[in-house]
């Protein structure tokens, strides 16, 4: 196993268990089997485990494993605090001493302000004193790191990522996701503060493993190289330095032996151009199905009344590469819940995007076909039901 340090010198295994998908048993988790995988990984060296609040069953079930074990201090607990259902510092103690008890120890090791999308979040929270009770629990030692789990677009999780002294942020980030979220345009700003980065969705939840095309896979296969779907995924980031852990949600212990393997393997700077141009390759294949022809340059950017064009369109063209829900729920995410809103109906037909878009999209009319797929009636009512919840007391 590999291993790259955080802020503070402290070596984290570059392969990080992901514990939201956990095999079922009945309505719970099915504890003896993660128990094994659990140990399967520990054994090859994995030291990092990511759970959060919200993931049913996920904290109680890594809190009892542990503690079965003895291995509560001899690994690093990340989990998160769901700061979209904290509206008071009351509410805040409250769900963290359940974290606490559910993981059967006194301390985090890193905790995580959950699914952050906009500033406007974080800035909620300070609100209500986070600055101070952060700083209480580091003193106490309850807890040891402080950071942010990130889904939105690049620009607001530059501004939260340089509003506070941050000791890890976590991102969505694979070789489709290279220029959405917080890209690699996030990734190298968190590098360059000293800011450790711990990636999920690696594999775009097993899509880049179990949805890829045809021409994807003989691709890989005729490459002349021996590696799985995954491999090539995970291989593409523990290629670059910037990236300190890669989470995977391995739920069979032949996943974490090969996922561990790799983990040993795959150096910084390893790849070859010939391994970049397979990658090149399959994402062409995977995006022959896109309705519009965006690379995510962001020319067209700024947008004078503020439409987010290229995460729009990115959304919109995962409809049709994965899925409808897929694109939805990724437009959802990136657009729909920041709080200055940044959907197509602002566009006033300017045209400035358009004298600046090296693909010569007409990105007006795009706009308007990506706006009546991407938010049917029900959708539309859904993301304006749950942004009135997310930012009711944000400034």
């Amino acid at each position: 196993m590999q291993y790259r340090n955080d802020k503070n010198g402290t070596p984290l295994s570059v392969l990080g268990y992901g514990c939201m998908r956990f095999t079922k048993k009945g309505s719970g988790i099915d504890v003896d089997k993660a128990e094994k995988e659990i140990l399967a990984a520990y054994n090859a060296g994995v030291n990092y485990y990511d759970t959060a609040y919200l993931y049913s069953g996920s904290e109680a079930a890594l809190g009892e494993i542990f503690e079965r074990n003895g291995l509560r201090d001899k690994v690093h607990i990340a989990t998160k605090l769901p700061q979209y259902m904290i509206n008071s510092a009351a509410a805040l103690e409250k769900t963290f001493n359940e974290e606490l008890s559910r993981l059967r120890t006194d301390y985090i090791d890193y905790y995580l302000m959950h699914h952050m999308t906009d500033i406007a979040m974080w800035e909620k929270l300070k609100a209500i004193g986070i600055i101070d009770w952060i700083r209480e629990k580091k003193a106490s030692g309850a807890i040891r790191n402080i950071g942010f789990s990130y889904h939105g677009n690049t620009d607001n999780f530059l501004k939260i990522l340089n509003d506070y002294d941050w000791d890890i942020c976590q991102i969505q980030y694979n070789y489709l996701d290279e220029v959405t979220q917080a890209g690699r345009e996030g990734l190298k700003a968190a590098y360059e503060k000293g800011i450790p980065v711990v990636i999920m969705e690696p594999l775009r939840g097993g899509k880049l493993v179990n949805m890829l095309p045809e021409k994807a896979r003989k691709a890989m296969e005729q490459s002349g190289r021996s590696w799985s779907p995954a491999e090539w995924g995970l291989r593409w980031l523990y290629d670059q330095p910037e990236v300190t852990v890669v989470l995977s949600g391995m739920n069979s212990e032949e996943m974490v032996k090969e996922n561990c393997r790799t983990a040993s393997e795959a150096l910084p700077h390893s790849m070859e151009e010939q391994d970049f141009a397979v990658l090149e390759e399959v994402k062409k294949s995977i995006n022959e199905k896109e309705k519009v022809g965006c690379t995510g340059c962001r020319y067209c950017m700024p947008c004078p009344k503020g439409v987010d064009i290229p995460g729009i369109f990115r959304s919109y063209n995962t409809m049709y590469t994965e899925s409808k829900r897929q694109g939805r729920f990724q437009f959802a995410q990136t657009v729909g819940l920041t709080r200055k809103p940044a959907f197509a109906d602002q566009c006033i037909k300017c045209g400035k995007c358009e004298q600046h878009c090296p693909q010569s999209i007409p990105i007006r009319e795009k706009l308007v076909e990506a706006d009546k797929a991407l938010r049917p009636l029900p959708y539309k009512i859904g993301i304006n039901l749950v942004r009135a919840f997310m930012f009711r007391n944000a400034k």
